[in-house]
C-alpha cells in the first residue's frame, strides 16, 4: 500500500493565503520525514477552499525542497489550460525530478473560472476528451500537430521531450543532487519510465470513468466516495477498459495505480480526532466551497457543511492509530486500491498538520505492511 498527503493550501477562516501556503510547504517536508509516499497538490482559482491557482507550479517547488518523495497534482485543471502548455511543464518536472512527478488531471467544475480564462462552458462540458488526448500525445510524441474544434496547429518538435530516455546522472550533477535516494516507487530497482510522467485522470462522473478507461489511464476518486461507491466506478472502468478491446494483463497493471482521496487525523481517542475535523472543517466548507460562482449563473446546492465533515469522519481515516490503518486496509479488501492521497491538514493549524502527519508516517503506516 502507498500512502500519500492530499494538500489543499486551504485557507480557514482567519488566515491569510500566505499562511496557508506555507503550511503546504511545511507539510510536504514533513511527509517526506514520515515516510508517506507522495504528496498530491490540489489547484483552485478565487476561493478560499484552496489557494493554489498552479499545482504544477507549486509541484516545482517542492520537488526542489525534497529529495525522496513523490509529487503529483490533483489536480491540474484542464478545461483552463492549453493542453500543450501544461505538457511542457510536466515533462520539464518529470525530466528534472528524476521521475518524481506525476500529472493529474480534471475538468474541474463550471465555475467563473471558465470566463476568466476563456475556455467557456463547452471546454468543461465537451472538451475534455480533446484537450486530454492533446495532452497525452504531447507527453508521448517527439512531433505534434492538431486539427481539432478547440485546437489547431501546425506540426511542431516537443522539446523537451518527456519520453526521452533521461541521463540521470549528469542532471542530477548539475542540480547538486549526487546520492539522492530514488523514489520509493523505484525501489525495486526498475529503471525510470521512458515514456514521460505517469498520468492519473479524476473521475466524478460515468464519463470521466469511460474517459480514462479508453485511454488506458488510473482514476483518482474523490473523497466523498464511500467504499461502495469506489466499487461501482472500478466496476464500470473495467467495462469501458474491456470494451475498448484492452487486455487484462495491462488492466492488473494500471488497476495497481487507482488513487483514492480521503481524509487522516491520528488521535490518541476516537472521539478526539473526530472532535479536531467538526472544529474546524465546517466553517472552512462554509467559507471555501460557498465561495464558488457558476460561469453561467446556473443554482447550484452546497453540502450541509457539519454533515458533510460527518461523513468524511465516517468514510475515511479518522481515530486512533489502529483504527486508522484498519478503515484503510478495509478499503484495500473491498475494492483493491491501495494507493491513497488523505487530507491531513483537516485541523487548520500547521502544527497540528505536521503532527498528525508525524503520527501517520510513524504509528499507521508500520500496520499496513
Amino acid at each position: 500500500m502507498r500512502v500519500g498527503a492530499f494538500l489543499l493550501s486551504a485557507q480557514f477562516p482567519g488566515q491569510g493565503h500566505g499562511e496557508a501556503l506555507e503550511r503546504t510547504v511545511s507539510a510536504a517536508v514533513a511527509a517526506e520525514r514520515a515516510g508517506l509516499d507522495a504528496v498530491w497538490l490540489a489547484e483552485h482559482h478565487f476561493v478560499p477552499y484552496g489557494v493554489c491557482p498552479d499545482a504544477a507550479t507549486l509541484a516545482a517547488l517542492l520537488l526542489g525542497r525534497t529529495r525522496r518523495i513523490g509529487v503529483g497534482t490533483a489536480v491540474s485543471v484542464l478545461s483552463t489550460r492549453h493542453p500543450v502548455a501544461l505538457g511542457e511543464q510536466a515533462a520539464l518536472l518529470h525530466l528534472t525530478s528524476g521521475g518524481r512527478f506525476t500529472l493529474g488531471v480534471g475538468r474541474g467544475g463550471p465555475w467563473i473560472d471558465l470566463a476568466v480564462f476563456g475556455g467557456g462552458l463547452e471546454a468543461y462540458e465537451q472538451g475534455f476528451p480533446e484537450r486530454l488526448d492533446l495532452l497525452l500525445r504531447w507527453l508521448r510524441g517527439a512531433r505534434v500537430g492538431a486539427a481539432g474544434p478547440q485546437f489547431a496547429f501546425p506540426e511542431v518538435a516537443v522539446v523537451p521531450r518527456a519520453a526521452e530516455p533521461g541521463r540521470r546522472g549528469e542532471l542530477a550533477g548539475w542540480l547538486g543532487l549526487e546520492g539522492t535516494v530514488i523514489p520509493r516507487q523505484r525501489q525495486d530497482g526498475a529503471a525510470p519510465a521512458r515514456s514521460g510522467p505517469p498520468v492519473v485522470v479524476a473521475c466524478t462522473s460515468p464519463g470521466g470513468v469511460r474517459t480514462a478507461a479508453e485511454r488506458g489511464l488510473p482514476m483518482l476518486l474523490g473523497m466523498h466516495s464511500g467504499d461502495e461507491d469506489k466499487r461501482e466506478m472500478l466496476a464500470a472502468y473495467r467495462a469501458a477498459w474491456r470494451a475498448a478491446g484492452r487486455g487484462e494483463e495491462q488492466l492488473a497493471r494500471v488497476e495497481r495505480e487507482h488513487v483514492a482521496a480521503g481524509v487522516a487525523q491520528v488521535d490518541d481517542r476516537a472521539g478526539a480526532a473526530r472532535a479536531s475535523l467538526l472544529r474546524a472543517m465546517p466553517d472552512f466548507f462554509a467559507h471555501g466551497l460557498g465561495a464558488h460562482r457558476t460561469v453561467d449563473g446556473r443554482e447550484r446546492t452546497m453540502r450541509d457543511p457539519r454533515a458533510y465533515t460527518e461523513l468524511l469522519c465516517d468514510l475515511h481515516a479518522v481515530g486512533t492509530p489502529r483504527q486508522c490503518a484498519d478503515r484503510l486496509l478495509a478499503t484495500a479488501e473491498r475494492t483493491g486500491i491501495r494507493r491513497f492521497a488523505l487530507l491531513a491538514e483537516g485541523s487548520g493549524d500547521t502544527a497540528a498538520t505536521l503532527h498528525n502527519l508525524a503520527r501517520l508516517g510513524a504509528e499507521v503506516l508500520p500496520q499496513l505492511s
